[in-house]
Parts: C-alpha cells; sequence; structure tokens
C-alpha cells in the first residue's frame, strides 16, 4: 500500500501568476480546479464567483480521481527527485526531463527500473501536471523524444496480457461459491462483470436507478428479455445490453435479480458489503479491489490452470480476465464485441480477444504450400 504523501510545499519564482505553487511532495492540492480563477482585469462578482466554484467542479471531473491521484504521485516523485538534483521543477528542462526518463528506466537510484509504459505513463502525468500549472511539455523535443526512443529499443518487452476466463472457467468459479448473502452477491458480481464485459469499476460503481448517488458511475433497468446498462465509461456513456441466460443457474441477470431481493436492495449502490456475520447487507459501496480478489480466490478454488504454482495463477488472473473472457468467448461479428466492449478501434478489441482468431486462416496452406 502506497504511504501517503507529506504537504510542504516547494515554491518557485518561474512560477506563473494564479498558479498554485509546486507541490513538494504533490498533494497539497489539486491544479487541475484550484488553478481556475478570474483574470485581474474582471470585477469580481456573487455571480461570477459562483461560475468559478462551478467551471473548477467541471475541471475536477475532466479525468477520474484514480487518474488524478496517479497524476498526483507522478508529480511527487518528480518534484522529489528535481529537489535532490538541487533544480527546480519549473519552468520544464527537456534536457533534464530527459536525465528523468533515463534514470527510471536504468533504476540506477534506491528504486527497481520501471517498465517502458510505465515510463510513458510517468510523463503523461508530468505533461499533465506542467500544463495545470501553465506549462507546455513539450514531449517531441529531442531531449526527451530520443531518450525515451532509446528506453524503448533497449527495454521493451511485449505487454503482459492477463489470461481470458473463458466460458467453462466461469462456471466453474461461480460453483465455488456459496448461496448465502454474500455468494449471491459474489456470483452476481462474477457474471455480470463477465457478461457485460465490465471493468472491475464499472461493476462496483453501478447504482439501482438513475442519480442515487453522488458517486455513482451508472444503473441498471431490469426488464423481460434481460438487463440494460447505463455506463459512465473511460470514452463516455454508452450503453451494454446482457440478455438472460439459457438457465437460472447461470444466468447474470437472475444472479444480480436474486442478490437485489435477498440483500433488500432498492436505491442506492447496487454491490455493497455485508454484516460481519454474513446476513445483513450494509449500505457502503464495494471497492473495485474487491473484484479483484475474488477473481483470484474463485480461480484457485475452481482449480484453474492447476498445472501452475499458486503463485503463478495468481498472477496470471485479474479483473481484465472478464473482459479478455467475453472477447475471446463470444463467437459473434468483431463489431459487436468492441461496441459491447466501449472499444475505440477494432485494434483494441482485438488486443482482448487474446487467440481466438489466430490460425483460423491458413494464408500458408491457401497460398499453395
Amino acid at each position: 500500500m502506497l504511504s501517503g504523501m507529506s504537504e510542504n510545499n516547494e515554491k518557485s519564482t518561474s512560477e506563473p501568476p494564479n498558479v498554485p505553487s509546486v507541490n513538494k511532495d504533490g498533494e497539497r492540492d489539486r491544479p487541475d480546479g484550484d488553478a481556475l480563477s478570474l483574470p485581474s482585469f474582471v470585477a469580481g462578482s456573487g455571480t461570477l464567483d459562483r461560475l468559478v466554484d462551478t467551471a473548477r467542479d467541471y475541471a475536477r471531473a475532466a479525468a477520474s480521481d484514480n487518474t488524478l491521484k496517479a497524476y498526483a504521485k507522478d508529480w511527487a516523485h518528480f518534484a522529489r527527485w528535481y529537489r535532490m538534483k538541487g533544480a527546480e521543477a519549473l519552468p520544464p528542462s527537456p534536457e533534464m526531463i530527459g536525465l528523468y526518463l533515463a534514470d527510471l528506466a536504468s533504476g540506477s537510484g534506491p528504486s527497481p527500473a520501471l517498465s517502458v509504459s510505465t515510463i510513458e505513463r510517468r510523463l503523461s502525468g508530468l505533461a499533465w501536471n506542467y500544463a495545470q500549472r501553465g506549462f507546455a511539455l513539450d514531449r517531441k523535443n529531442r531531449h526527451i523524444a530520443t531518450v525515451l526512443a532509446g528506453i524503448k529499443r533497449k527495454h521493451a518487452r511485449p505487454p503482459a496480457q492477463k489470461a481470458a476466463i473463458l466460458a467453462e472457467d466461469i462456471l466453474a468459479m461461480v460453483a465455488t461459491l456459496p448461496y448465502d448473502l454474500r455468494g449471491l452477491r459474489d456470483r452476481a458480481i462474477l457474471l455480470l462483470g463477465y457478461a457485460g464485459g465490465l471493468r472491475r469499476s464499472e461493476i462496483v460503481s453501478l447504482d439501482v436507478q438513475k442519480d442515487d448517488t453522488p458517486d455513482s458511475g451508472g444503473w441498471i433497468e431490469i426488464v423481460d428479455k434481460g438487463a440494460l446498462l447505463t455506463l459512465n465509461a473511460k470514452t463516455g456513456w454508452r450503453e451494454v445490453e446482457i440478455g438472460r441466460g439459457s438457465k437460472d443457474l447461470t444466468c447474470p441477470v437472475h444472479a444480480l435479480e436474486q442478490w437485489l431481493h435477498f440483500a433488500k436492495i432498492d436505491f442506492g449502490p447496487i454491490f455493497v458489503g455485508t454484516s460481519r456475520d454474513g446476513k445483513r447487507a450494509s449500505e457502503k459501496r464495494l471497492n473495485d479491489k474487491h473484484v479483484a480478489r475474488l477473481i483470484k480466490r474463485t480461480v484457485l478454488d475452481a482449480g484453474i490452470r492447476s498445472e501452475l504454482p499458486e503463485k503463478d495463477r495468481l498472477a496470471l488472473f485479474s479483473g481484465h480476465s472478464l473482459r479478455a473472457g467475453l472477447a475471446s468467448s463470444a463467437e459473434v461479428d468483431e463489431r459487436y464485441v468492441q461496441q459491447h466492449l466501449g472499444h475505440a478501434s477494432a485494434e483494441m478489441t482485438r488486443r482482448y480477444q487474446r487467440r481466438r482468431d489466430r490460425f483460423r486462416v491458413n494464408l500458408t496452406q491457401a497460398a499453395g504450400l
């Protein structure tokens, strides 16, 4: 677990007006909102001040909380690295940023070397943080671009993908769950997440109805033919249709109805915790980490990939395994899978499909060999 960051501030004389000071450890303020204020030549008024507050709220909603937390930690690490070198983080120096990236890749300091994808994520976080402070970070500058290209050439590896949970796997996993209140909830989570191709954050953010809670990420409408999910996802609002299964035992909609009925939930978050004795549902929304833990636990209990050591099996599966499993198992036109998962491109959908379509068309034989 990441420890809390200190709240001292590093001030810089090069900061523009109306921009928050460089946060020494990155978490004193939220520059995306606090940087918004009236220009000096405009007289304040009650109406304008309220609009400033409204604009700040919208600015904070421009990125998810998890993304903002990651960016804050990126800046905290970057600012500490700068201080240790006796330099100022503002304004951006492409030469120093190139050295910072080289340090991340080489692992020359106390921290281990980072992967290429993590370094790219850190660079995106720096660009975002600089933008909030009124500076533009040119990622195409030769001091940054050439170092990053060299890191990719020397250290890049194929992306480590989590294993897909296939239809027979999910059936084996839900079979390990009891039929008490927690078992009903976890069965609904697994089946709904699999059939909907949902991210774990999307699963736990669901409410019973629209606008039930301020932190809602969507809601569900149950109809005769299935369930219609309206989700506020990474790519914007989208609807996901989940049809009823061939039998109640494996039907995600039936599992959801059972959980809502016995948990007596008709308002607010759908997936919540339970009392210590497991007999009552609480009002507190589950954390998305529960989904990851549930998947790993039921994978072990079901004996999936039992030929591997337990450590390797736990590393092989995650919340993304549900989305990859649906994409790999659904024998339908790719465009329907793309729409269902909310992917912006077919290429992204193919990444999720793992090995489903490999060697279906043998061009070697088709060419006469």
